[in-house]
């Protein structure tokens, strides 16, 4: 009998804790979730950071508006990176030790994603939706990292396979010079190989340049029909117009992670004809479910400027907080994964998401713009 109400208490007590580890994991309490970014806002790529960012946080906004993910709201932590590997592995320490944000999102860049990938694997800590396709990220498999885009193979694949329809077979290759630029040669070389071609010429070009002059005497020499280019925008803005300025009359063809508004915007009167492949769903024209819902919450968020870089941000935002809806109150890291790999074919409107417990390559749809006059696109 004397027992009993230090019984009670003890009881009390494992009643208390266990309530309180449901909101014991990292960047979790009973009313917020930390969700941290680490990606370019200063520096020669800045505009992808800051879009990317601006598409999280139109999806974020519309999210803590409606009362948050099972009563959280969430609340994100970006850090620039300057698009430098060390500065992002600098970054993504300190968003887990410093400001112990639960998960991540919408990294950008191959090299500083890359950089970030042993800080990330040692917290166990998911990273969703990078803004990268390199393959390096997607083999071998990681459980950390969901891809929400498809990959450069994917975009390689379907710019040469549109060039070699059109009769054009003498390609080069303009890439920057790090891993971003050589998983992107490595996709084109594989896609011409596949179609017996090679590479009339490969150039590079170092990371945050535009010392684009010596690259583009090789091209010229090589005199191809087109040149598929693997950098950022500065750079890839850069060659185009010294080769405009030159007479050179090809075609230039561009990957998604070029940042097609940034180079649009770069390229003034030079970008009519510009060729970009795409990982999202056009953002322009109202045609889907899920462009509907991009553009109501952008302009929401007092932003009506839409583009293919936000349109990803939302994306990789959207498929974040289905995971954490699907992994509900008692949120854990490893419970998010869980929930996450649970998505199959989930269809968020025109943009359908495909993860398993041995696959996170989420979609494969590619598309191809061209920069029209006025720097509007066109399909």
């Amino acid at each position: 009998m004397n027992n009993q109400p230090w019984s009670r208490f003890g009881a009390l007590l494992l009643a208390l804790a266990a309530g309180s580890a449901h909101c014991a994991e990292t960047g979790v309490s009973d009313s917020e979730i930390l969700v941290g970014q680490f990606a370019a806002q200063t520096g020669p790529a800045a505009e992808l950071g800051k879009r990317m960012q601006l598409g999280i946080l139109a999806h974020f906004n519309a999210v803590n508006a409606a009362g948050g993910i099972n009563g959280r709201s969430l609340k994100l932590v970006s850090r620039d990176d300057g698009y430098e590997p060390e500065k992002a592995a600098a970054a993504v320490k300190a968003l887990i030790e410093e400001d112990k944000v639960f998960a991540l999102v919408g990294s950008v860049g191959t090299p500083t994603t890359l950089a970030a990938v042993p800080a990330i694997n040692a917290a166990g800590i998911p990273l969703i939706g990078p803004f990268t396709g390199a393959q390096a990220l997607r083999e071998p498999f990681n459980r950390n990292i969901f891809h929400v885009r498809a990959s450069y193979f994917d975009e390689t694949e379907r710019i040469v396979q549109h060039l070699s329809t059109v009769g054009i077979t003498r390609i080069a290759v303009f890439y920057q010079n790090d891993s971003y630029g050589k998983a992107g040669l490595e996709g084109v070389t594989r896609a011409l190989a596949k179609r017996n071609l090679k590479a009339a010429a490969s150039v590079t070009v170092e990371r945050n340049s535009v010392d684009v002059a010596a690259p583009l005497a090789e091209i010229l020499k090589a005199a191809p029909e087109a040149v598929i280019q693997i950098s950022a925008y500065k750079s890839c803005a850069a060659l185009i117009k010294q080769a405009r300025a030159k007479a050179y009359g090809g075609q230039f063809f561009n990957v998604s992670f070029v940042g097609s508004k940034a180079l649009a915007e770069e390229l003034g009167d030079a970008g009519a004809g510009v060729t970009i492949s795409q990982v999202v769903p056009f953002p322009y024209t109202p045609s889907s479910a899920i462009v509907r819902e991009y553009q109501q919450r952008m302009t929401e968020a007092g932003n009506k400027d839409f583009d293919f870089s936000s349109m990803e941000g939302f994306l990789a935002a959207k498929v974040f907080t289905e995971g954490l809806r699907r992994a509900g109150k008692n949120l854990t890291r490893e419970s998010l994964a869980t929930a996450l790999e649970s998505m199959r074919d989930h269809n968020m409107g025109g943009f359908t998401i495909n993860y398993a417990p041995k696959s996170h390559e989420g979609s494969r749809f590619t598309d191809l713009t061209i920069i029209g006059r006025g720097g509007k696109f066109m399909r």
